[in-house]
C-alpha cells in the first residue's frame, strides 16, 4: 500500500501564492515517486489543518513559506499532532527565520556577516541609524520581503512607514557591493555554489519570482578558494542551527576583496523552494539525484523530532548531532 502524503501548501504570509505554485512541482513529483498524496491549503485555521490531518498521514511534507510554514510555528503543531514532517525542526526552523539570531550563530562559528543592528521603526526613519550604503530588512521575513537598499544622497526615506507591515523592530545591515552566492544543504553536505545573475538592484522578490532574466550559474565562476569556503560556511551554519533536510545559505561576495575574504553570509532558508528549477533542489539534481527523488528522500526522512528524541531518551541512546559526519562537495 502506497504511503500516505500530505503536501501542505499555501499558508497565510506574504509568499503564500509562491508555495501553492510551487507546490505544484512537488505534487506531481510525489505521485510519480508512488505515494499517495492529499494537497492541504492551509490558512490560519488550525482546528480546519487538524481535521484535514485526521487519519494521520505517514508523513507531511512542508512546503508552506514565509510566517507560519518556517518559522516553527507550523511545525510546532505537527510535533503536537506527532505526525512526521520535511525540512527542519522547530528550534531550527524558528532560529532560520530569526536574522538576527542567526546572524549571530553564523558569526559564532567563524562565518563572516556584514555590520548591522536591530534597530527601531522610528530610529530607521530618523536617517540616523547609520552611513549610507546600507540595507533595510524586517527580521523575520523570507524571499527578501520589505528589503530596501539605501544608497548615499537618496531622496525617499529608508522605509516607506505606512507600507510597513513588519513589526516595530528593523534589521539594519552594511551594504556589501558584489555579487551573489548561494549553497544549499542537503542533510549536512553542502551541494553546490551557484551564482545568481539579476538585472534588479539585488536578488528581491521580484527578481525571484516574476523577472525572466535572472539567470543562475552553477557552477558559480569564483576560484576554487571562494567556491569551497562557501560550501564549508553553508555547513557550518546549517549544523549550529541544527537544521535538517534540505536548506539554502544565501552570501555576498566582493570580488573585489583578496580571495574569500569578500564573502558574507545573508540568511538561510530552511524552507527552500522546491521546484526542479528552484535553487536548491536544482543542486542536488547535479548530483545525481532526480526531483522525484529528492522529494520522496524528504519524505522518507521526514520525523517528528520531540518525539523522536523521546524515544532516544526512553531507550537510554542520546540524539544524534545533525551532521555530524557529513562533508561538503567539492567543486567537480
Amino acid at each position: 500500500m502506497a504511503k500516505k502524503v500530505a503536501l501542505l501548501v499555501g499558508g497565510w504570509s506574504a509568499e503564500r501564492q509562491v508555495s501553492l505554485d510551487k507546490g505544484k512541482s512537488v505534487e506531481k513529483a510525489l505521485i510519480e515517486a508512488g505515494y499517495d498524496v492529499t494537497v492541504i491549503d492551509v490558512k490560519k485555521d488550525i482546528p480546519a489543518l487538524i481535521a484535514a490531518l485526521t487519519p494521520k498521514p505517514d508523513a507531511v511534507f512542508n512546503n508552506l513559506h514565509g510566517r507560519g510554514g518556517e518559522d516553527g510555528v507550523i511545525q510546532g503543531v505537527l510535533e503536537m499532532l506527532e505526525i512526521p514532517y520535511t525540512h527542519s525542526g522547530v528550534l531550527a526552523s524558528a532560529i532560520g527565520m530569526d536574522k538576527p539570531i542567526a546572524r549571530r550563530l553564523a558569526a559564532s562559528v567563524g562565518v563572516p556577516v556584514a555590520e548591522g543592528r536591530v534597530a527601531t521603526k522610528d530610529e530607521v526613519l530618523s536617517g540616523k541609524v547609520m552611513d549610507a550604503p546600507y540595507v533595510v530588512k524586517p527580521t523575520n521575513e523570507g524571499s527578501s520581503v520589505g528589503v530596501r537598499i539605501v544608497l548615499e544622497n537618496d531622496n525617499h526615506p529608508p522605509l516607506d512607514a505606512e507600507s510597513w507591515v513588519y513589526g516595530e523592530t528593523v534589521l539594519v545591515e552594511r551594504y556589501i557591493p558584489g555579487r551573489e552566492l548561494t549553497v544549499a544543504v542537503l542533510d549536512g553536505v553542502a551541494q553546490a555554489v551557484t551564482e545568481i545573475v539579476s538585472q534588479t538592484r539585488f536578488f528581491d522578490y521580484e527578481a525571484k519570482y516574476h523577472d525572466t532574466r535572472t539567470s543562475y550559474v552553477m557552477p558559480a565562476p569564483v576560484s576554487d578558494d571562494v567556491y569551497n569556503t562557501a560550501l564549508d560556511y553553508a555547513k557550518r551554519v546549517y549544523d549550529v542551527l541544527g537544521c535538517e533536510g534540505l536548506a539554502r545559505c544565501d552570501f555576498r561576495y566582493d570580488d573585489s576583496k583578496a580571495g574569500a575574504t569578500g564573502l558574507c553570509f545573508l540568511e538561510i532558508n530552511t524552507q527552500p523552494g522546491c521546484t526542479a528549477e528552484s535553487i536548491g533542489p536544482s543542486q542536488v539534481i547535479r548530483n545525481g539525484k532526480t526531483f522525484a527523488e529528492l522529494c520522496a528522500h524528504l519524505v522518507e526522512n521526514a520525523r517528528c523530532h520531540a518525539l523522536d528524541q523521546a524515544n532516544q531518551t526512553a531507550h537510554g541512546a542520546a540524539p544524534s548531532s545533525d551532521g555530524a559526519a557529513a562533508t561538503q562537495k567539492k567543486r567537480a
